[in-house]
């Protein structure tokens, strides 16, 4: 099914990817601050779960955030670690040299001789606008995902609407070339952005997408990495909860984020903070003290703007199926409408 789990720092381990794939998606674990023996541990976690001994392929991606690898003196060795354990692919985003990334992940595979199409990583690029994609079409990546401004996580806070910045995107990528084998292949184009279930996955079928990407659902599941408070207070948010600011990263000290950059997440007291004017240390202190005791009110909990449209906590298998069968369910009944 084109249905594919967001690489989400801190929420997508090795399980979530895993049951993703497993249940007929395509699953990432989220890398963001993690060194590489914890990589490796989530990664061996999802070989376990599907059963693929080392060193078969391993049908999951590993996410990255490019500016945190661009700090990170370990960075090529937690790459590395992922190519090593023949992942199917890689995502980048949110740096200022992607590029050297791509080039990297290509010359992996080269040296080792992994140049046949279906064997090599795919690399997938998330991006905000139509500038950013046509930069992914120019690295010859082979995965866009459009990511609208309805995201949880981050993205650019100057994003468009999905539904307007996906036919946007499309219109301005360069045409399929007519040869065979294609001259210019075109990347496969995934749709990001507050979707939530089968009836998402349609409309953005129907605008021009290959698929599209879910984070907020899944972190609503056993397999996520959030903890069972930050699951309580997604069920209960209403939509409305779900707020735009760089007030989230300012308190935990995420600050390398290129310009323009900001996360979506419930609104509590980490904004209430900021718009009453206090200090940065006492609201980095007051998020610490949250932290420690485990109160979502003071907490860090990334959603999108369709939260309100999950209220409960769900096994992964069980929103997969769910997705499908109510994706086929409007695709026959739009049939029915257009027959009238």
């Amino acid at each position: 099914m084109p249905l594919v789990s967001a690489a989400m720092a801190g929420a997508s381990g090795g399980e979530l990817a895993a049951r993703v794939t497993k249940a007929g998606g395509f699953g990432f674990i989220g890398t963001g601050y993690e060194d590489v023996s914890k990589l490796r541990n989530e990664l061996a976690l999802a070989r376990t779960i599907l059963k693929t001994p080392s060193p078969s392929p391993l049908k999951i991606g590993v996410g990255f955030l490019v500016w945190t690898l661009e700090k990170n003196p370990q960075a090529m060795e937690l790459v590395t670690a992922a190519l090593d354990e023949r992942v199917k692919a890689v995502w980048l985003f949110a740096g200022n040299d992607l590029y050297r990334w791509v080039e990297f992940v290509r010359k992996y595979d080269a040296e080792r001789g992994i140049l046949a199409d279906e064997e090599r990583t795919l690399i997938l690029v998330q991006v905000n606008s139509v500038e950013e994609a046509l930069k992914a079409v120019e690295m010859k990546v082979d995965v866009i995902s459009v990511q609208g401004i309805e995201a949880g996580g981050h993205g650019h806070s100057q994003a468009l609407p999905l539904l307007t910045l996906l036919p946007t995107i499309l219109r301005a990528l360069p045409a399929p070339s007519p040869s065979f084998p294609p001259s210019t292949p075109t990347p496969v184009i995934l749709a990001a952005g507050g979707l939530t279930h089968g009836s998402h996955l349609v409309s953005l079928l129907a605008l021009g997408a290959h698929g599209i990407v879910i984070g907020t659902r899944f972190l609503l599941t056993p397999s996520s990495l959030y903890t069972p408070a930050q699951k309580s207070a997604l069920a209960a948010a209403p939509s409305s909860a779900s707020v735009r600011s760089f007030a989230f990263d300012a308190v935990r000290g995420t600050t390398g984020w290129p310009e323009g950059v900001d996360g979506r997440g419930l609104k509590n007291g980490i904004i209430k903070d900021e718009e009453e004017g206090v200090d940065i240390e006492e609201r980095k202190r007051r998020y610490g003290e949250s932290v420690k005791s485990g109160d979502v009110e003071r907490m860090v909990t990334w959603a999108g703007a369709s939260i309100g449209l999950v209220d409960r906590v769900e096994e992964v298998e069980d929103i997969v199926n769910e997705i499908h069968d109510e994706a086929v369910r409007s695709l026959q009944a739009t049939a029915k409408l257009l027959e009238q």
